[in-house]
C-alpha cells in the first residue's frame, strides 16, 4: 500500500513537470520564436502556447522600445578639440526571427555599434557644429545605425546627444568670445543711439536758429527742472545773458517799428571818488617854526 502511494505521487510530480514544460505563456508585448530539434519552426503569438518537451525550444523576444544610454566617449573634433560626448539611443525589435538568428546578443551589439558611430560622426564635425547642429548629428547617427541594424531585425527610432563636456580652457575661451560678442553689440547699439541723437539735436538746432526765443524757453524749462527738488542754488546758463541782450534789442526794434518811444536805457552808475589821503607834515632842519599844512591835492 505504501509503495502504491509513493508511485502515485511520483507519477503526479512527473505529470506536473511535463505540464510545466509543455505550457508556455507569451506576453502581449512579446513574440515567441520556436525551434524544433534545432530548426526554426515559426513564431508564436501572445497567449498560452504548448510545445513538445525536450524537442521544442521557445525563445520569447520583447517588442517594446528599449532605452539604451551610450556612455561618454572621448572624441577629438575636426578642429582638434577634445570633448567628451554621451548620448542615448532608442530602438525596438521589428523582426523577432532575425533578432534571434542573425545575432547573438542584440543589446550588446547595439551598444557597441552606437559608441563607434558616435565617435565617427562627431569626429567629422567641428566644435561649433557639434554644439549648434545637434539635430543634424543625431540624424546622421540614426541613419548609420539603421543601416547596420536592419539585418538584425532592429529599428533605431531615436538618437539624442545627452551631454557634451568641454575642457576648462575651452570654456574660458568661449566665455571670453561671448563677452566680446556682447560688448561689440553694445558698442554698435550705443553708436546707433548717438547717431540718432545727433540727428535729432541737428533738427532741434535748426529749429532754434529759426526761432531765437526757443533757446530761451528751453533754458527756462531747464531751470524749472533743476528747481523741482526745492534747491536753493540757481543756475544761469552762459548764453542767458547774451539772450537777454538780444531780447532787449528785439523789443527796441519792435518799439521803433510801432512808433513808440524807445525804452529808457539803464542809468550807468556814477564814477566812484577815491578818498583823499591825509596831508604829510614836512619839518625843515634847524627850524623851530611849526610846520604848516601842505595843501591838499584835488
Amino acid at each position: 500500500m505504501q509503495l502504491l502511494i509513493t508511485l502515485i505521487v511520483v507519477v503526479a510530480v512527473l505529470l506536473l513537470l511535463a505540464l510545466a514544460l509543455t505550457l508556455k505563456i507569451v506576453k502581449q508585448y512579446e513574440q515567441g520564436v520556436l525551434f524544433r530539434l534545432g530548426r526554426l519552426s515559426g513564431t508564436r503569438a501572445p497567449g498560452l502556447r504548448t510545445i513538445i518537451p525536450l524537442v521544442d525550444v521557445l525563445h520569447r523576444v520583447s517588442l517594446r522600445i528599449v532605452t539604451m544610454p551610450i556612455q561618454s566617449q572621448g572624441i577629438i573634433t575636426r578642429d582638434n578639440v577634445s570633448v567628451d560626448v554621451s548620448a542615448v539611443a532608442y530602438f525596438r525589435v521589428v523582426d523577432a526571427v532575425k533578432s534571434v538568428i542573425a545575432i547573438e546578443n542584440v543589446n550588446a551589439a547595439i551598444n557597441q555599434i552606437a559608441q563607434t558611430t558616435l565617435r565617427k560622426v562627431v569626429g567629422q564635425h567641428t566644435l561649433d557644429e557639434t554644439l549648434s547642429e545637434t539635430d543634424r548629428i543625431n540624424l546622421g547617427i540614426r541613419e548609420i545605425l539603421d543601416v547596420a541594424t536592419a539585418e538584425w531585425g532592429v529599428e533605431v527610432t531615436l538618437v539624442e546627444l545627452k551631454d557634451i563636456q568641454l575642457p576648462d580652457s575651452m570654456k574660458r575661451a568661449m566665455a571670453r568670445q561671448a563677452e566680446a560678442e556682447r560688448e561689440k553689440r553694445a558698442k554698435i547699439i550705443n553708436a546707433q543711439g548717438e547717431s540718432l541723437a545727433a540727428a535729432a539735436l541737428g533738427d532741434a538746432s535748426d529749429t532754434m536758429m529759426a526761432h531765437p526765443l526757443a533757446l530761451q524757453l528751453r533754458n527756462l524749462q531747464s531751470l524749472v527742472e533743476i528747481g523741482v527738488d526745492k534747491n536753493t542754488t540757481v543756475v544761469f546758463p552762459a548764453p542767458l545773458m547774451s539772450t537777454i541782450g538780444e531780447l532787449g534789442a528785439f523789443l527796441s526794434r519792435e518799439s521803433a517799428a510801432a512808433g513808440l518811444p524807445p525804452s529808457p536805457r539803464p542809468v550807468e552808475p556814477a564814477t566812484t571818488v577815491r578818498p583823499v589821503e591825509p596831508a604829510t607834515t614836512v619839518h625843515a632842519p634847524g627850524s623851530n617854526n611849526k610846520p604848516g599844512p601842505v595843501p591838499r591835492q584835488a
